[in-house]
Order: C-alpha cells, then structure tokens, then sequence
C-alpha cells in the first residue's frame, strides 16, 4: 500500500469515527426526551450515590419519579438497584427503599438488590429478581442522558422495557448537564464498541 493510500485510510478510518459518535451524541441527547407513559409490571430504578441513610439529590428524584409511576397506576411494583460504595454503610438500593417505604410505598411491591456496581449490573441483577417474580415488562428509571444507554442495555439483557427519564431531575443546567453528557457519549460508545465480543 502506497503512502498516499494509507493516508487516505487513516482520513476516512477517523471521518468515520467521527460521524459515529457526533450521531451517537445527537441520538443521546435526543433520546433523553422519550417519556414512554406505559403500563409495566414494574419499574426498574437505576442506582446512584447514597449520602449515609439518605439519597443523593440525582437519586432522590430517580426515586421519586418512580414513586409517581406507582402512585399513577403505571407501574405495580418497584425494584431498587445498587450496591454499597467504599465505606458506605447502606447501599443504595437499601436507601432507596427507606426513602420509597417512608412516602407510603407498600414494602411488599418493593424488592431490591445490593451487588451492583455499574448501570449493566443493575438492570442483570434487576432482571434476575424479574424472572424471580415472574415480572416480563419493565419501565426503566433514571436520568435523561442516561437513558440511551440505560435502555440499550435492557433490550440486551433480554427486558421488554420503557424509556421513563425522570422529570426533575438533579441535572439542570448545562454546567450540570455537559459533564455527565460527555461521560454518557464514552460510555455509550464504548458499549457499542463492546458488543460483538459479548
């Protein structure tokens, strides 16, 4: 291959690349608008960090909106996600039912799980309490920016599922919004990239 040939590769290889991640940045931000008012069995909430025995304000409104399926009829149970973080005493799916059972959520349509560590281990250990409870339709709960890959992930794992990004949540400004958009577009990539090796 001639020089001029490799630099014609090297240039089409990068153009490539970047269309694919401006499309997959303008697919997450875009998506982050899909509020699917659907019945579900259950509704899936994705974890975030837990300050001691109280959520965090990004977890707070998660649950929340969760909180307003239920409330409205949309969804029948609850599943909490998320593990401990390094020296926490609770994990945050164990917050999260405190706070839910406190706002008069019946304890018995919550169920929760404490391994999980990322977004993919939430929905996978998610979906093992699902099949447990013979659950098979899912709406799942979290940021709007997170939702892309968060709804991406839930087809993969096998759930019949609904996008339902919370209304409030805590990022609101684009000082709060563009960090975690940007750590969403790597993510989501990377995912993508992921795939034929799974």
């Amino acid at each position: 291959m001639t020089k001029k040939l490799r630099i014609k590769l090297v240039v089409s290889i990068i153009t490539i690349l970047f269309v694919f991640v401006a499309y997959s940045g303008v697919s997450i931000w875009s998506f982050s608008n899909n509020f699917q008012l659907v019945k579900s069995d259950v509704a899936v909430v994705l974890g975030a960090a837990a300050w001691d025995s109280e959520p965090s304000p990004v977890l707070r409104e998660r649950i929340n909106h969760a909180i307003w399926l239920y409330e409205n009829g949309y969804v029948d149970n609850i599943i909490f996600t998320g593990g401990k973080g390094s020296g926490d005493q609770y994990a945050e799916s164990e917050v999260a039912r405190g706070y839910a059972i406190q706002r008069n959520v019946d304890p018995d349509h919550i169920f929760i799980e404490t391994k999980s560590k990322i977004t993919e281990e939430n929905l996978t250990y998610a979906y093992e309490i699902a099949v447990e409870n013979h659950f098979t339709t899912f709406t799942i709960v979290s940021d709007p920016l997170h939702m892309k890959r968060a709804m991406l992930m839930a087809k993969q794992t096998g759930m019949d599922a609904y996008s339902s990004p919370t209304q409030s949540s805590a990022y609101k400004s684009l000082n709060s919004k563009i960090p975690f958009f940007l750590r969403e577009l790597f993510f989501y990539v990377g995912y993508i990239f992921s795939l034929p090796f799974r």
